[in-house]
């Protein structure tokens, strides 16, 4: 089965936070960005506390930042896996 991801920005609140939790609720994976590291620990409490927040993670990113958002793109959690990583096993990087 694949893994699902989402990556969702303005995660810390209002519709982004609605968005990260509805996604969350439907087996996603969510990435969720936003400027304020707290309000995005706040998605991921409220979510947590509805037993949805499984493999989601806060990643603080400012979206008018470019270099921000290059490395947003390559965070491990914003990745599909790769079919050659399994657990107990070493591969190189592609």
């Amino acid at each position: 089965m694949t893994k699902k991801i989402a990556v969702v920005t303005g995660a810390g609140s209002g519709i982004g936070r609605s968005a990260a939790l509805a996604l969350s609720r439907a087996g996603y994976a969510v990435v969720c960005a936003g400027r304020r590291k707290d309000e995005l620990d706040k998605t991921l409490a409220i979510a947590c506390d509805k037993g949805l927040a499984g493999e989601s993670v806060p990643v603080p990113t400012d979206v008018s930042d470019p270099a921000q958002i290059a490395a947003l793109t390559t965070t491990e959690a914003a990745r599909p896996p790769r079919s050659d990583k399994r657990p107990g096993v070493i591969s190189p990087s592609a």
